[in-house]
């Protein structure tokens, strides 16, 4: 994809966020309004004064425009005008996380409560992920004591920043070390750990409750 084919979404949604059509964008902005209908829906890289002007019209910056500062932490911008809150049920949050990706594992460490971002994917009916022999989660699960299950959460989400909207899943249930006669199986899914090394111990988490929310516009 083009580095700059995401502008025009950018300015629709924050056209669209402060309440403005296209004409009262382009008047704001001394420019003509075929002019800015056309970086709405075409890829393109106008100059940096355009950029300027745009900016200031919308209320932003060249840098937010741009899809500058991804390193910064999300949700740093305004909220969008009229919110809706609504609640997902077990079957679209298990449709939303089918795909695999990148969540998170949060855990009762013996120095306290662990959170880790972990890549997954979801196997017949598990979400199944990977991480090192003598590490955190190994020492977690290997309780000693049978029959004790070690119940960890599991949580993903999806955040459109332009759009203010997005998604969250969150799953909790018993964690187990995947036993080695299941590992070729489990290993089939095709789960890859994202910080790569040798990160050779399956870990599935059998999903109890799951429960997610989603946030959109009126």
């Amino acid at each position: 994809m083009n580095a700059n084919s995401d502008l025009g979404r950018r300015l629709v949604a924050q056209r669209e966020r402060l309440g403005l059509t296209p004409e009262q964008v382009a008047e704001r902005a001394d420019m003509d309004p075929g002019y800015l209908r056309f970086l709405e829906e075409h890829p393109a890289l106008p100059p940096t004064e355009t950029l300027d002007r745009l900016a200031k019209a919308l209320e932003t910056t060249t840098d937010d425009l741009l899809g500058g500062g991804r390193d910064r932490p999300p949700g740093r911008g305004a909220g969008m005008a009229a919110p809706h809150l609504r609640g997902l049920d077990r079957e679209e949050c298990m449709r939303l996380i089918a795909p695999g990706g990148i969540g998170r594992v949060a855990f009762g460490g013996f120095g306290g409560p662990v959170v880790l971002p972990v890549n997954y994917k979801v196997h017949a009916g598990g979400i199944v992920f990977r991480t090192r022999h003598g590490g955190a989660m190994e020492e977690q699960l290997r309780t000693g004591v049978a029959g004790v299950d070690v119940i960890i959460a599991f949580q993903v989400d999806r955040i459109d920043e332009v759009r203010r909207e997005g998604w969250s899943v969150l799953v909790q249930g018993p964690a187990h070390l995947v036993p080695a006669e299941e590992v070729a199986s489990v290993a089939a899914a095709g789960v890859t750990p994202w910080v790569g090394g040798e990160r050779d111990l399956y870990i599935r988490i059998s999903p109890d409750r799951v429960v997610g929310r989603r946030v959109t516009s009126l």
